[in-house]
């Protein structure tokens, strides 16, 4: 095989991470590693009971149980979670769920240097990443910062079998455009976009067969490595448009974030292929697919997620202005953003169409 290895710059990230069934019986032992006895425990009101399991890992009255975290991580509910995390004194935050426990997990560490245990039970990504998307004015922003990257990660497989099968596909397929917009970043490196493929690869193979068979292990234990991988993609390198779009989608219209990422992929794939021809040949490759757009929508289609933003709850009328937020700030993205085109690709992803190539 020729290969051509350009300069390049590689920083991998300082986590532990701690991967197997069972696993999350070692929480309180990884925070007493960190010298740690006084968590925050972060949860969803409808998975309170996991962290109300986590807290009987410490001495009585020495955790405090915060279950409102909620998605995009709007700020009044990160300064009501800072406010019992002063009142009770805590040493470190526990997040144990999804993407809304892990965000507001972020933001406490970001306002308090506190150490983090992230335990996700979806396929997100964000618990290997130091990125923050926070929601202020109804506007939802991300930054990149060493403070939000947790310190200990723990993957613990037998976690995810409760997951709906519904919110499985989409959330690996969020996972998966991670790993698509790593493979043409600015800053792509041979070590990403190796980690990027095989992320990819991983989920492609493993969600058809989380959603026949919701209760199997391997399935679950292969997508939940492939989550992990590209989830080191996303906090490795630089995202572009897709990102760009989905966080001005949830943030704007309060859109569900996993289901935004599985109904726009196809189509931001489409609008850059032209212009980053090696990583559509890298991410066909992966799906074992034609082309990598006609590959991740039929994925998306075989997964049975939304097709249509209307379908989750964006009015028609915003597309012109999710196209004016777009604009609004500079970002890398392998073709430069332009109105028209995309304005074209927001109404083809409104109405649900195929993905398809924009001029």
């Amino acid at each position: 095989m020729n290969r051509s290895i350009h300069s390049f710059s590689y920083s991998p990230l300082a986590s532990r991470v701690i991967f197997g069934a069972g696993r999350r019986a070692d929480i309180a032992a990884e925070a007493a590693r960190l010298d740690c006895k006084r968590p925050i425990i972060i949860t969803t009101r409808d998975q309170r009971y996991l962290g109300e399991e986590v807290a009987q890992q410490f001495e009585p009255a020495t955790s405090s149980l915060f279950d409102d975290a909620t998605m995009h991580t709007p700020w009044e509910i990160t300064q009501r979670a800072l406010g019992q995390a002063k009142e009770a004194g805590v040493d470190c935050v526990i997040a144990i769920g999804g993407g809304s426990a892990i965000g507001l997990s972020k933001a406490i560490a970001l306002q308090t240097d506190l150490p983090q245990v992230a335990v996700p039970t979806t396929y997100a990504g964000s618990e290997v990443t130091p990125i923050i998307g926070e929601t202020r004015n109804g506007e939802k922003r991300t930054q990149r910062t060493l403070k939000v990257l947790p310190e200990v990660v723990i993957y613990d497989v037998d976690l995810t079998l409760s997951l709906p099968a519904s919110i499985s596909a989409a959330s690996g397929l969020n996972a998966i455009a991670h790993a698509v917009e790593a493979l043409y970043a600015q800053d792509e490196n041979p070590v990403t976009s190796l980690i990027a493929e095989e992320g990819i690869a991983a989920l492609a193979t493993s969600l058809p067969d989380v959603i026949t068979a919701p209760s199997s292990v391997n399935a679950r234990r292969i997508a939940q490595y492939g989550a992990w991988l590209c989830g080191t993609c996303l906090g490795t390198v630089g995202m572009g448009l897709h990102h760009k779009i989905c966080h001005v989608l949830g943030g704007t219209f309060n859109l569900p974030h996993a289901q935004t990422h599985a109904v726009m992929i196809a189509h931001v794939a489409s609008y850059n292929a032209q212009a980053a021809p090696h990583a559509m040949a890298s991410i066909a490759r992966a799906l074992e697919a034609d082309s990598a757009c006609a590959g991740l929508y039929d994925l998306a289609r075989e997964l049975r997620v939304p097709q249509a933003l209307k379908d989750l709850g964006m009015p028609e009328e915003g597309i012109d202005r999710t196209v004016e937020l777009v604009m609004k700030n500079a970002y890398s993205n392998p073709r430069s953003p332009d109105a028209k085109a995309l304005r074209i690709m927001l109404e083809r992803a409104w109405i649900g169409f195929p993905a398809a190539p924009i001029e």
